[in-house]
């Protein structure tokens, strides 16, 4: 006799970054691990029956299922003649937990529903210091919000906030998952995150009295927003902070970083953070299974990509929860001596100093959306075509700003990665300058109608004196320069972009 074992979360709520926990870390009653999980998500897009939905397969290292996998999953669903309903089935109540079993064709088969959150909570106090995260919270100086904008991390914050690290549940924002996430749009920037911008003191109409430290979460809790009061944290330098913090502040991490990476589109913050720390870095094509063959290899600790995801090697996807959990360890640790008396070091003290020790890379995201996926194309394709003419995209930039240094180079990025020799192309169009700055031009499939335009622009400024500029500001020059390149009005008839980062 066959007996399968299916495992569902109660409520059927599991986030992303516990769904990777739960098939790395969860043992069966009978000793049984997971082979892999299904993730049912509209992940950072607007979710419900008229929005969006996602399949995603998580393999058993508990990360996304490689281009390989993917590709074969593809050619099959060319080929399906037929599927079968299977009739008669038992009604599970996924609200209880415990095992229901019943009979099929092929034998007994268990469902087992389980808690949502205890092997994600267990983890997590395995990584951090919750004592000093604790002590952090309890200080009167210190206050904090924390926005799942009606996503699934909601199922946690309360858990780990409120009830292991005992914050006030009045610093919980948005918290009760919703199917639809309350009719709002699950993204946790500062253009969707409306209510947690304007309580951080950045909004049209802010609050007069912000909090130390506010942070949102997406869908499915794998991306976050960090805020200080009145101050934003690029994901950029969230992760590149985070690395540089992590050995003195995370004890998971004492012992040393085995390396850190990521994804092209995202700013060079993080190389110059492991160059410092003569690490291992990595630069790789956006996609969270790159980073997840580095780990297995045993390459890479921490890892980050420009669209608000950062996690580290305690499982194989990004993790939202993670990350607030990180920052609010590196202010425990610079407030360990403040927590009684003196000014706290805030989350914008902590980004300065790292501005003065690694310089600052100015860098920014116009996200064009919805656009007409034929003139995406087309917009891409002359993008293409002008790199192979320097001189002439040169001369057309001169035309358009004189301040702008001169490319030195332009591709589009290929990745060659160096566990499996898997090698993946056409993964962005890029334009490298000489004095350090970037435009990066991709387009993007999370959406469900149209394509996504994502244009990157980045300039690094090394001089301390120069780093606390407006990020706009300083590089409206660069985004000049790169609207004109692209033709993006010409192509897309927009004038301006859906969402800026």
């Amino acid at each position: 006799m066959v007996q399968d074992v299916s495992g569902v979360g109660q409520n059927g709520l599991l986030s992303t970054p516990a769904v990777s926990a739960v098939v790395r870390e969860r043992v069966g009653a009978d000793g049984s691990k997971a082979n892999g999980a299904f993730i049912l998500t509209a992940s950072h897009n607007p979710g419900g029956p008229n929005e969006d939905f996602g399949i995603k397969y998580n393999m058993e290292n508990g990360g996304p299922a490689p281009e390989g996998v993917t590709d074969k999953i593809f050619e099959n669903t060319k080929t399906i003649k037929e599927y079968f309903i299977a009739e008669g089935l038992p009604d599970v109540d996924i609200s209880a937990i415990g095992v229901s079993s019943f009979s099929g064709p092929d034998g007994q088969f268990d469902v087992d529903v389980f808690d949502a959150a205890s092997d994600y909570v267990k983890l997590m106090k395995s990584i951090f210091d919750f004592q000093a995260i604790q002590k952090l919270i309890a200080c009167p100086q210190f206050s904090f919000c924390y926005d799942a904008l009606h996503g699934v991390a909601g199922a946690y914050a309360s858990r780990i906030f409120v009830e292991e690290l005992g914050a006030k549940e009045s610093s919980l924002l948005n918290c009760v998952p919703k199917e639809d996430f309350g009719g709002g749009h699950p993204d946790p920037n500062l253009t969707y995150a409306k209510e947690l911008v304007a309580r951080m003191g950045l909004g049209k109409t802010p609050d007069s009295n912000p909090p130390e430290f506010g942070a949102a979460a997406d869908g499915d809790a794998d991306r976050n927003m960090v805020l200080g009061k009145r101050f934003f944290v690029t994901p950029s330098d969230s992760v590149a902070i985070i690395a540089a913090n992590a050995v003195q502040s995370i004890p998971y991490f004492s012992s040393g970083l085995k390396g850190v990476a990521r994804s092209m589109p995202t700013s060079a913050a993080l190389d110059v953070v492991a160059k410092s720390l003569n690490l291992k870095f990595f630069e790789v094509p956006t996609g969270w299974k790159f980073f997840g063959n580095l780990m297995d290899a045993g390459l890479c600790s921490v890892c980050g990509e420009e669209s608000f995801g950062t996690g580290s090697d305690h499982i194989r996807e990004k993790d939202g929860i993670w990350a607030v959990l990180a920052w609010m360890s590196i202010l425990a640790y610079k407030n360990k001596d403040n927590l009684t008396s003196g000014k706290l070091v805030t989350v914008e003290d902590i980004v300065k100093q790292h501005w003065a020790k690694f310089g600052r890379h100015y860098y920014t995201r116009y996200d064009y959306e919805n656009v007409d996926a034929g003139a995406a194309k087309e917009l891409m394709a002359h993008l293409v075509k002008l790199q192979s003419s320097l001189g002439e995209v040169n001369k057309l930039i001169k035309g358009v700003r004189s301040d702008v240094a001169n490319v030195a180079s332009a591709d589009e990025f290929e990745y060659k990665d160096p566990v499996d020799g898997s090698v993946s192309k056409n993964q962005g169009i890029r334009y490298l300058f000489e004095d350090g700055s970037r435009l990066v031009f991709r387009l993007s499939g999370t959406g469900s109608e149209g394509a996504t335009i994502r244009l990157y622009i980045e300039q690094y400024e090394k001089d301390s004196s120069k780093t606390g500029r407006d990020s706009q500001e300083a590089l409206s020059p660069l985004v000049e320069v790169a609207l004109k390149l692209s033709k993006m009005q010409e192509f897309t008839g927009r004038d301006a972009p859906t969402v800026i980062t």
